[in-house]
């Protein structure tokens, strides 16, 4: 037995044991994957082995996150996890969760269990790297990114989107093992998948090296051919059995998801040459493992060094300093509107984004083909499209692909360096919908502009009419949603969800005109969006009437309130998500529990704003699918205007 089967079957070890011991988990495709899992970590991947997070090292993201225990098992061989944290695999405030969570475990660098999304966000990373590489240099930014993927990460539609990119982005530095092991959950995969890998990577413009999964030679040699590969992104195809090693249920689907009996077990370890000891790890194995270690601590400290020097070039330091600042310490200069103008809220996104995107150099992003709709297009024609116009442009021209935009931008955002945002229609959210809740779960500050936000849209018809996404989007936890009400509570959305250190942002906005209002009529404009919803326009002494509206209906309710001769409070809610943050003395002080005659107004679902008027308040919305007309046509046949909203609060109060 060599040294690297050795190691080999001791992290088979402790993938059986951790998965026995917790009575759960995945062991059958992390022992297929343990050769080339192994000989990656312990004789290629470059890391730093004090320090997790640093910068320049390479990425290694599990997409197939179900195999767990294989991870962690080398982390713990990196020393990063403690073999108690093995034990505890799977149990309650433990390091070693079901599957990988970033931000909890020492090197997991991406929180995967949605097949294909890790595979998708690896996409990202490497893309993050090659625009960082070009704008720092090749010394300073020349990492790999690593993914491992399943049968069942490919049979994601959004791993072969994420892959088309990949291959027009010619990612050279991304290496993905996909561990062909032809078994699933529920069975052989030939009862649902038919596709010859190869020809649809090659399709993709990848390099495809086709290897023995368990040929450890094959291995070595496929991972320096891809290192070589410069202009494509490589997959490299591991033919292996489903929990090879095992001494009697190799190639047994029921290994996927259920742990292996203790007699299985035992017989195993005495096939691998293992002891019958549970979560065996001696210090022979620990110490070949380790053998890099010092020569991967002095290459951290020669590009520390490097990086130091740099330093001393004014550009350089000055690009380093875009890379490195906290977003909560970026001051932007938005643009200034003019009062009483009419001007869609996508279009003061737009002129936003144009005046901002000079002094922000690592703001990156574009639209799923929709650079005019979305008021992208400025910024692609200044900047260019990424890797086709070169791989410092900053436009990432995503076609027709959401959901693999989503993910994508979750990819670099994790990578670390960079601002990315990405558009589409709002009624499109649903595509992204799954990475939006990663980026939420992950505590990735990423921006989702979401354009065409109602049945304003008009003509293109209910397909086209966003009516439940905005209230379906402000159910995912620490996701912030804002629907501004104007350009000027644009440029303080934006500036929001900018500066966010932990929550992703979505901006929804409007396609028709809005009036801009004035800061001097309405002081709290520049302010009271950071605290989610505020008082827009007051009355004297308590009020007898709270008018909330969010978006566009938020100039309906100043509209709607010179109708009445009551006292009328309104409150522009950009934010329920800030807004629910903030103590319980602003929330009364914007909202006095005394007043109960409340309405709210918001052009889409209306459930959710029974929380601010009550139970019994007046809630003008949309609980219904639109139809193709002009918005105009639209608005009156739904009752959006100041005399029905007034007429529906008059009979109820």
């Amino acid at each position: 037995m060599t040294q690297t089967d050795k190691t080999i079957a001791v992290v088979k070890g402790l993938i059986m044991d951790g998965v026995a011991k917790a009575n759960s988990g995945h062991p059958g495709g992390a022992m297929s994957s343990s050769d080339y899992a192994t000989i990656l970590f312990s004789e290629f991947l470059n890391f730093n082995p004090d320090d997790p997070q640093w910068f320049n090292r390479d990425r290694f993201i599990l997409s197939a996150g179900h195999e767990s225990m294989l991870l962690y098992s080398l982390l713990h061989l990196n020393g990063f996890i403690s073999i108690d944290d093995i034990k505890n695999f799977r149990q309650f405030g433990s390091l070693t969760p079901g599957h990988p969570e970033v931000h909890l475990t020492p090197g997991v660098e991406a929180t995967t269990g949605p097949l294909g999304q890790g595979f998708a966000m690896s996409v990202g990373f490497a893309s993050a790297e090659a625009y960082l590489r070009d704008k720092l240099g090749a010394d300073v930014m020349d990492h790999y990114t690593y993914a491992l993927a399943s049968d069942g990460d490919l049979q994601e539609p959004i791993a072969l989107g994420a892959a088309s990119l990949a291959g027009l982005w010619n990612l050279g530095k991304l290496i993905v093992y996909y561990d062909s092991n032809q078994i699933q959950l529920a069975g052989p995969t030939c009862k649902a998948d038919c596709t010859d890998h190869r020809k649809v990577f090659e399709g993709l413009c990848w390099q495809v090296i086709e290897v023995d999964g368990h040929n450890h030679d094959e291995i070595r040699k496929a991972i320096t051919d891809a290192q070589l590969e410069t202009g494509k992104p490589t997959l490299i195809i591991g033919h292996t059995v489903m929990a090879k090693g095992c001494a009697s249920m190799e190639g047994s689907h029921k290994t996927h998801g259920e742990p292996l009996k203790a007699d299985e077990i035992a017989a195993t370890k005495k096939k691998l040459g293992l002891p019958a000891e549970d979560f065996y790890v001696p210090e022979d194995v620990v110490a070949a493992y380790r053998s890099r270690f010092d020569g991967m601590r002095k290459n951290a400290a020669d590009w520390q060094a490097m990086v130091d020097e740099k330093l001393k070039d004014a550009a350089f330091a000055e690009m380093w300093g875009h890379v490195t600042l906290p977003r909560s310490e970026r001051k932007i200069d938005w643009p200034e509107f003019t009062p009483g103008e009419t001007m869609a809220t996508r279009q003061a996104w737009g002129k936003c984004l144009n005046a901002v995107m000079d002094s922000l150099p690592t703001l990156v992003g574009g639209s799923a083909d929709l650079d005019p709709s979305n008021q992208t297009a400025t910024f692609r024609s200044t900047y260019g499209d990424f890797a086709v116009d070169g791989f410092g442009a900053r436009n990432l021209a995503f076609g027709v692909r959401e959901f693999p935009m989503a993910a994508i931008m979750n990819g670099m955002q994790l990578h670390g360096g960079l601002l990315p945002f990405g558009a589409t229609f709002l009624t499109f959210a649903d595509y992204c919908r799954n990475a939006i809740r990663m980026s939420a779960l992950q505590e990735l500050p990423v921006l989702y502009v979401f354009t065409h936000d109602s049945f304003w849209v008009g003509e293109d018809g209910p397909t086209h009419q966003p009516i439940e996404h905005v209230s379906s989007l402000r159910l995912i936890p620490d996701l912030i949603d804002l629907r501004p009400a104007d350009a000027n509570e644009t440029k303080v959305c934006l500036d929001i969800a900018l500066t966010q250190e932990k929550m992703p942002s979505t901006i929804f906005l409007t396609r028709q005109g809005l009036p801009v209002l004035d800061p001097a009529e309405y002081p709290a404009l520049f302010t009271g969006p950071r605290k989610g919803g505020y008082v827009i326009k007051d009355c004297d002494g308590t009020p007898d009437l709270i008018l909330v509206g969010s978006g566009s209906e938020v100039s309906l309710c100043l509209e709607t309130a010179k109708l009445f001769k009551r006292k009328v409070r309104v409150v522009s809610m950009p934010s329920a998500k800030l807004f629910d943050d903030q103590p319980e003395s602003y929330k009364n002080e914007v909202l006095p529990p005394e007043v109960t005659a409340r309405a709210a107004a918001e052009a889409g679902r209306t459930t959710l704003w029974h929380k601010y008027v009550g139970i019994n308040g007046v809630i003008l919305g949309v609980d219904h699918f639109g139809a193709s007309a002009p918005g105009k046509v639209l608005s009156d046949k739904y009752g959006f205007t100041p005399e029905n909203f007034a007429r529906m609060i008059r009979e109820k109060y």
